[in-house]
């Protein structure tokens, strides 16, 4: 099942696609990178790798229209946070989607606001991916976050891996880093973006209750 879902926020209404798939066992919730949308074409592409996986999916618009014309609004991680916090809660009262256990799927910017909702909400979210993150800018934060968390950035983002790495050690709860083999930023390789979504659906297997295909074959621990 597939279905437009609008959540309200105090003064607007944030706008997103709930996926459903029969069964799902947990729920993704996705929060896009400065300059993004639920539109994304690379987390749709991971989101419909998790649903063929019985992954139930929501991608959603952080900011409104007018709010994203805005640079400041675009990099604010704490208004972002926020807005995520909200939408997590909504969703554990909607009668879709409370009782499916609760994970973040974050890019770039977006990888910083999921982890300062989850230092907020703590045991409510089981599980988090970074993909190509920036998680220095949650580095306040770090410290309280429980969730089992992956990093994967790719093999020439040098920059962001140094980025990554530094956050990685203060991360308190599981957590493994896997860089994925000549992929940039954007994942844009042929293959690396697929890489993406298969160990993702590995990742929230593992942490969300599915016992099919747990594995952490091909983490790299650092």
């Amino acid at each position: 099942m597939k279905q437009e879902l609008k959540i309200k926020l105090d003064h607007l209404t944030l706008t997103g696609e709930l996926s459903l798939p029969e069964n799902s066992f947990g729920l993704v919730i996705f929060s896009h990178g400065s300059g993004s949308s639920r539109f994304s074409p690379r987390n749709n592409f991971v989101a419909q790798y998790l649903n063929k996986r019985g992954l139930a999916t929501y991608l959603f618009d952080l900011l409104t229209r007018e709010e994203d014309e805005n640079p400041l609004h675009r990099f604010d991680v704490g208004i972002l946070a926020n807005r995520l916090v909200k939408v997590t809660t909504s969703l554990m009262k909607s009668a879709l989607t409370k009782n499916l256990p609760l994970a973040y799927f974050g890019a770039s910017t977006g990888a910083a606001s999921a982890l300062i909702a989850a230092s907020v909400l703590q045991n409510s979210i089981r599980a988090i991916v970074s993909r190509g993150g920036r998680p220095d800018l949650a580095s306040n934060f770090l410290k309280n976050v429980k969730a089992p968390t992956l990093f994967m950035i790719g093999e020439f983002d040098q920059q962001v891996i140094v980025l990554n790495k530094q956050a990685y050690e203060k991360l308190p709860g599981p957590k493994f880093l896997r860089i994925i083999k000549g992929a940039s930023h954007l994942f844009e390789e042929p293959g690396t973006l697929e890489e993406v979504a298969h160990y993702s659906a590995e990742w929230f297997m593992q942490h969300l209750g599915n016992k099919e295909n747990k594995s952490s074959h091909g983490y790299i621990r650092i």
